[in-house]
């Protein structure tokens, strides 16, 4: 990975509108990590990802989340 190679670490915060199936049906950039390879990847990742929906009154429902992605390397990645 690119990112990797690069020793790149930070946090993408992505506002995510989640359907009531647990389903995104809506990715987008709230606050970048500060590059963009990351930024891309947190998009990239989230679209794949399956959410628990949120419920009003016991029943499910579509509802936005902040979601923080955060990039971290170990000490074995760092070179």
């Amino acid at each position: 990975m690119m990112a990797r190679r690069r020793g790149l670490e930070g946090t993408v915060r992505l506002d995510v509108r989640v359907s009531a199936e647990g389903i995104p049906i809506a990715v987008k950039l709230k606050e970048s990590a500060g590059h963009d390879s990351l930024d891309e990847a947190a998009v990239t990742a989230v679209w794949h990802w399956r959410f628990v929906p949120a419920r009003r009154g016991g029943e499910a429902v579509e509802a936005s989340v902040v979601v923080p992605v955060r990039f971290r390397l170990s000490a074995d990645d760092a070179g």
